[in-house]
């Protein structure tokens, strides 16, 4: 498979584009914010969005899906990223759906992803329990009960937490804390009798919660995996997790990029627009190149998705484009507000908005550093 767009998928980008500037602008988002929407989202924009496939895109046709590939899922996600779309299709498709279609039996498949397609059913994955990501450092128990598990402990950044009717678990069946072996992941009702979900206020207007579980009750059938195996589902998911991640702030830093730009045309000092400044030029070339890299890493990342590479491989793009993709929205993001000047500053403007979500973008599943030093112990470093 070539490392480029198809005609179809080309369509559906620029199909993805005019929905979201028309449907969910950054207004959008900022409406939301200002108030205190209970759901974090707007439920008729993802109505539309689920009416358009976009749920369904990644999966079998035997699961109600589209079979159009992650590369098609992919181009979506960086539309939804320049709009900055609040929206459950990173929580429920990226991250829960792919551990279902991952882990899942058959019947668990052909189950739930159809009701994720459908936008019936939103999934949270309930993994974080410090400020730092670290997948395998869980301390939640699930001990064995007469009739299945008791889950108990605490989980934090949860993506759509509140918003969710069912949370994937992460929680310790053996092993120490920080061991990869030893974890199981479990399927839990939101309102089950001892989950606590309280949403969160993020700085970039989006959806996340804390979740404790206290004595939780959950059958043996539950369990999504092996028992003690939860590592080798939650390991590929999050990789695809992070390259869908990826695929949204790439769309982020291009629209940021782009409305900089533009601004430097139009904004005069001294008589000339201050695109003309050399300083300023080599500012936005570096800018450029840097996106040029970014783009890069994320096409060949979902490229490799849809060609069914090996798991190291995939791990080592995951983890090379969200690094790369997370330092280039952080730069262009902090250009961008430097660039535009003083308004630039002011909540009036909406460029504001795209450096608060590269901060959080950047922490979801991974930092830059994080990545850096795992790509380099993937390779051998």
């Amino acid at each position: 498979m070539t490392m480029i767009l198809n005609e179809e998928q080309s369509m559906l980008k620029d199909s993805a584009k005019d929905f979201c500037t028309a449907n969910a602008p950054i207004s959008q988002l900022r409406q939301l914010r200002d108030e205190e929407n209970a759901q974090g989202f707007d439920l008729g924009t993802w109505n539309s969005m689920v009416e358009l496939g976009w749920a369904a895109i990644p999966w079998g046709e035997e699961h109600g899906g589209l079979a159009f590939g992650y590369k098609g899922l992919g181009v979506v996600t960086e539309e939804s990223g320049r709009t900055l779309t609040a929206s459950p299709l990173f929580a429920s498709v990226w991250v829960g759906g792919t551990v279902i279609n991952i882990g899942g039996s058959q019947q668990l498949k052909a189950e739930i992803l159809p009701s994720i397609a459908s936008g019936e059913l939103k999934l949270a994955l309930a993994l974080e329990e410090s400020h730092r990501h670290n997948p395998h450092n869980i301390a939640t128990s699930a001990s064995s009960s007469s009739d299945g598990f008791l889950l108990s402990g605490k989980k934090t950044f949860v993506l759509d937490g509140h918003i969710a009717d069912k949370l994937i678990v992460v929680a310790r069946t053996s092993g120490e804390q920080h061991a990869r072996t030893g974890l199981t992941l479990f399927m839990v009702d939101r309102d089950a009798q001892g989950v606590s979900v309280t949403r969160t206020i993020m700085a970039d207007s989006r959806n996340a919660a804390n979740v404790s579980l206290e004595n939780v009750s959950v059958a043996a059938d539950a369990v999504l995996g092996a028992i003690d195996g939860g590592a080798d589902i939650l390991d590929p998911a999050l990789d695809i997790a992070r390259i869908g991640l990826a695929a949204e702030m790439l769309g982020g830093t291009l629209e940021c990029f782009e409305r900089t730009i533009a601004y430097l045309k139009e904004r005069k000092q001294f008589g000339v627009a201050i695109g003309s400044f050399q300083a300023l030029k080599h500012r936005a070339a570096n800018m450029f190149c840097e996106i040029e890299l970014s783009k890069s890493c994320v096409l060949e990342a979902l490229t490799a998705l849809d060609e069914g590479r090996d798991a190291t491989e995939v791990a080592k793009l995951a983890s090379l484009a969200k690094a790369k993709v997370g330092e280039t929205y952080g730069l262009v993001s902090r250009e961008g507000i430097q660039m535009h000047g003083g308004i630039g500053m002011t909540d009036e403007f909406e460029i504001g908005f795209f450096i608060k979500r590269a901060a959080v973008a950047e922490q979801t599943f991974g930092d830059v550093n994080y990545h850096r030093n795992r790509y380099g112990e993937l390779e051998g470093y």
